[in-house]
């Protein structure tokens, strides 16, 4: 696990001060390898490459990166290839390291751009090939691990931070369309991001420069052509196997792992496998907050105590939040997906003082249907089935008669129930999910949303939630399909900042890619019969998981008390954030609307964090461009 960066110019000409480029770059993404660093500049001055090391496989100085071979491969790589001993054996030869950064160059060279499709793991790299005199960027599978780009003039520029690349922008400025989407969803779609200018290379995804031509492709789709031929039980004993072949694998390390238990089925079934796999205890990591509302802690003891983990309760109050939160923000890159990334970055922090890789259970909730969002979905369309009488159009997977056992999970959530049916009951599928996840009606009152052109963000959701790797007409695929293209790497990008701002590997098991093509192919009334979220991962799992952890109705995903202390302790740093109006909203409106926000309500969050990165990124310019004059330290 490390930091990437490296730049080009597509005319093949030298790239003015390379090297203070490159020593740029390294230091803004420092804190993602701390144990080693170093830069590669072409004789020529055209292309070179920047790295920041975290050592995890081989701690000795030969796995010092960027790394050349003797076939003119050059690489600077960040992930781990949890298979490198078997793709090392397939390769055969003799070897230097005991990396897998060693083994991923061999296979370039041994396949060529089909490498990627040996791989098991989370990664993001670029290949330079002297011989093909070309320049190759690729991305995981998933977006475990990040990778952007921005071209400023004839040069292009990548980095596993966007913040890496701002130095070299000709301003710093906000995308219009990436702040659309960000008011709808709370992330960007289709590559774009907060920063104008600046792209996010998608998961399953190359990029190629040759000859002066950047070129993108997928390389990898998960498809959902479903098997009909197998019953419930031969899907848990796959899905089984499967997670105990994953959990053996991202068990591998040269130094110590433990994982993050917050109470929930996912992160539960992790921590709970690997502790068959740990020869010692297995540390493991949760925080709270104070109160019965924010507090899910007893289920963590509960697992420590029946899986034998070593459990380490992080308490986090106020305090920590008005200290911290602009730090988190500046990590993040941009503001995304939720509060949550809080309250993770201050356990990340705590972990890292004890582990150096750490394994958590991201993916679950998009892979088998976890959301209760998916279940209020298909509650409508349930009635809309018993009104019309098509309960078999395979629009949906559940009767109305057989959902009603699970409504009582939806009791905390009347509010939204009312919202969205509101306005355009029984309407087409895609019109109906967009409606239950767009945040954009909430800030129309408070932000000037005309400024921002005529992008609607709902024909790129309508491209996704449609898309044909689907294939059929599941309402429960096509919701899952969306999320796992677009919340899940925003979730992965919290993910990777925060346990990275602290020179902490986080691994996420459930994202097997073995795996995660099995749970495509498994039938909607499978994974959610009856509206029973997550079903066929919860069966799978039951050996490992307590049933009072498997079996809750009442997981919180790490609420943080954000509206009590915003109304409460932190009003005053609340209130002193907002020292100003931006032309984009008026402080005055938005703090006056933060009096009637829900407990749980994400309104003022998204507009708090728009504004804490404004400040850090837009407000302060200058820092980024000195950096190009100034001397970095190393």
């Amino acid at each position: 696990m490390c930091g990437i960066a490296g730049a080009i110019n597509l005319r093949g000409e030298t790239v003015p001060d390379l090297g203070r480029r490159l020593d740029v770059m390294g230091e803004l993404i420092a804190h993602r390898g701390p144990d080693d660093h170093g830069t590669w500049a072409h004789p020529h001055g055209h292309v070179g490459f920047a790295h920041r090391r975290l050592s995890i496989f081989d701690l000795s100085a030969c796995g010092h990166q960027p790394m050349t071979d003797d076939a003119g491969q050059v690489i600077t790589y960040n992930g781990e290839v949890y298979n490198w001993p078997e793709v090392r054996t397939e390769l055969g030869g003799d070897w230097c390291t005991q990396t897998d950064t060693e083994v991923l160059l061999r296979a370039h060279e041994r396949w060529g751009a089909d490498a990627v499709d040996h791989l098991r793991g989370m990664f993001a790299y670029g290949l330079w090939d002297e011989r093909a005199t070309q320049l190759t960027l690729v991305r995981d599978r998933f977006g475990i691990k990040p990778l952007y780009y921005a071209q400023a003039g004839d040069v292009l520029y990548f980095a596993s931070e966007a913040k890496a690349l701002l130095p070299f922008l000709p301003a710093i400025r906000t995308d219009r369309e990436g702040l659309k989407d960000y008011l709808a969803f709370q992330f960007c779609l289709a590559g774009k991001t907060l920063f104008d200018g600046v792209r996010e290379l998608l998961p399953g995804h190359r990029l190629t420069v040759r000859n002066g031509a950047i070129r993108t492709e997928r390389y990898w789709e998960v498809y959902y052509d479903l098997d009909w031929t197998h019953r419930e039980a031969w899907y848990e004993e796959r899905i089984e196997a499967l997670l105990h072949d994953s959990i053996r694998m991202h068990l591998r390390s040269d130094v110590p792992v433990g994982a993050y238990v917050s109470g929930g089925l996912d992160s539960s079934a992790v921590a709970g496998l690997a502790s068959l796999y740990d020869p010692g205890t297995t540390p493991a990591f949760t925080g709270r907050f104070e109160g019965p509302e924010y507090d899910e802690s007893r289920y963590a003891r509960l697992l420590a105590d029946e899986r034998g983990l070593d459990l380490s309760v992080i308490d986090l109050d106020v305090s920590d939040f008005t200290r911290e939160i602009e730090r988190v923000i500046y990590h993040l890159d941009f503001p995304v997906a939720g509060p949550g990334s809080f309250p993770q970055f201050m356990v990340s922090e705590a972990a890292a003082r004890d582990v150096k890789v750490i394994l958590g259970g991201q993916g679950g909730d998009e892979v088998f249907g976890g959301y209760t969002r998916y279940l209020i979905a298909y509650f409508e369309q349930c009635i809309k089935a018993a009104i019309e009488g098509t309960a078999q159009n395979g629009n949906f997977v559940v009767t109305y008669e057989s959902i009603i056992p699970q409504l009582e999970s939806l009791r905390s959530y009347k509010p939204l129930l009312q919202e969205f049916w509101r306005e355009g009951l029984f309407e087409d599928l895609d019109r109906r999910y967009f409606r239950l996840i767009n945040r954009a009606p909430h800030v129309e009152q408070l932000v000037n949303v005309e400024a921002l052109g005529d992008y609607d963000p709902f024909h790129q959701f309508a491209e996704i939630f449609n898309g044909r790797n689907v294939g059929h007409e599941s309402y429960f695929d096509k919701m899952t399909h969306f999320d796992f293209k677009t919340l899940l790497p925003a979730l992965l990008q919290v993910e990777d900042r925060v346990s990275m701002a602290h020179g902490l590997e986080s691994r996420v098991p459930l994202l097997d890619h073995p795996l995660v093509e099995l749970a495509a192919t498994i039938p909607a009334d499978v994974k959610f019969p009856g509206g029973r979220l997550k079903h066929i991962f919860a069966r799978a799992t039951r050996a490992t998981v307590p049933a009072q952890i498997s079996e809750r109705t009442d997981k919180m995903g790490f609420p943080v008390p954000l509206v009590e202390w915003a109304n409460g302790p932190a009003r005053d740093f609340v209130r002193d954030t907002f020292t100003g109006d931006r032309d984009l909203y008026d402080r005055r409106a938005v703090l006056d609307a933060l009096e009637g926000e829900a407990k749980f309500g994400r309104t003022f969050w998204g507009l708090f964090s728009l504004e804490l990165w404004q400040q850090r990124f837009h407000d302060r310019e200058h820092e980024f461009r000195s950096l190009l004059t100034t001397e970095t330290t190393t």
